[in-house]
């Protein structure tokens, strides 16, 4: 009994805090107004702590969360499906790994990713499966660095394809290699993380996150809202780039 109400606590706070401490998923949360509204299927390819599948659920969709990771399936099932009450029917969580996305055997409207691909060696294989996965007019989000951000160039890149990045990014011709050859068309491209949030992050909130921990970070992350919103949608530099790619 106690561990089930300690656990019902846990999930309360994880969802009064969410999206989390991190300022550029809170930025993120800005390229909805890209998403199809109403009743759709939608495939979350990567899905970290479920925010933006939710948030696809919650704009009128039956939605698929994929990831690799087992330890975050059921953390997304405890908050989401358990302590909401989303049935799976609407908002379901699956561990799969991306290279094997055809043997979920479905197919979807849109389908977001998110700070995934840059972690996978084979990226043109898993957009290949993006496409086929997509019906016919289906619309693919991706987000991934700026591989001319320096930020990123500062990294060591994991070769071995452990969970690291893998690449430093991408650009938008970079996008336009890797979509186009598929049958992509890219409709929209915005860049997402300018100067200021970008040392909101790597300077303020890795401070406080030394000083005071995932307080601290927690606390940065507030103040940097009003900053969110305001964040260009062309910075001459941005930490990450959107694009929107439709399926022929």
């Amino acid at each position: 009994m106690l561990g089930a109400v300690l656990g019902k606590a846990k999930h309360l706070a994880r969802y009064a805090l969410m999206p989390g401490s991190d300022i550029f998923t809170r930025r993120r949360v800005l390229l909805e107004k890209h998403w199809r509204p109403g009743a759709r299927d939608v495939l979350d390819a990567g899905f970290g702590n479920g925010w933006f599948a939710y948030r696809a659920y919650r704009s009128g969709a039956n939605v698929t969360g994929l990831a690799i990771q087992e330890a975050l399936i059921p953390k997304a099932r405890g908050l989401y499906n358990d302590l909401l009450g989303i049935p799976e029917e609407r908002l379901r969580f699956l561990r799969m790994n991306l290279y094997d996305l055809p043997a979920l055997g479905r197919r979807f409207d849109e389908i977001i990713c998110y700070e995934t691909l840059e972690h996978i060696k084979d990226d043109e294989r898993i957009c290949r499966n993006f496409f086929e996965t997509l019906r016919p007019g289906g619309v693919l989000h991706l987000c991934c660095p700026n591989a001319e951000h320096p930020r990123w160039r500062e990294e060591d890149l994991d070769l071995e394809e452990r969970g690291g990045h893998v690449r430093y990014g991408y650009t938008e011709a970079d996008y336009r290699r890797l979509l186009e050859p598929l049958g992509f068309k890219l409709d929209v491209v915005e860049g997402v993380g300018g100067s200021v949030l970008v040392a909101l992050q790597e300077q303020w909130q890795t401070a406080a996150r030394k000083l005071l921990g995932e307080v601290g970070a927690l606390a940065v992350s507030l103040i940097a809202v009003p900053f969110v919103w305001v964040d260009p949608k062309r910075p001459k530099t941005p930490f990450s780039i959107y694009v929107r790619a439709v399926r022929s």
